[in-house]
């Protein structure tokens, strides 16, 4: 929470693993804490505070994946093919900042 707290700039999972010293076979749990955490803040911040996530893309044609079911990146583009795929970055933003 403080990692994602203190940026002004999106964070990505592999960001907060290396913040955090972790090994990447807990990229999968990052994963589904975020997700709780997304409800933590928002409970917390009595709904004035959200974690707004950048959609992951592809980096070879641009694609957006927009309708994920969970928090992951891809590993591959439905599109090109490419396994070149942009993470999700996440950010805790005020209300007010996103209107």
């Amino acid at each position: 929470l403080k990692i994602l707290e203190e940026r002004d700039e999106p964070v990505t999972v592999n960001d907060i693993m290396r913040e955090l010293g972790l090994k990447p076979s807990y990229r999968k749990l990052v994963y589904e804490s975020i997700s709780h955490l997304a409800k933590s803040i928002r409970r917390m911040s009595k709904g004035r505070k959200v974690l707004v996530m950048r959609s992951p893309y592809c980096l070879n044609c641009g694609y957006v994946f927009k309708n994920l079911k969970r928090v992951r990146k891809p590993s591959k583009c439905p599109r090109c093919k490419s396994e070149r795929i942009m993470p999700p970055a996440f950010l805790i933003m005020e209300i007010k900042d996103i209107a």
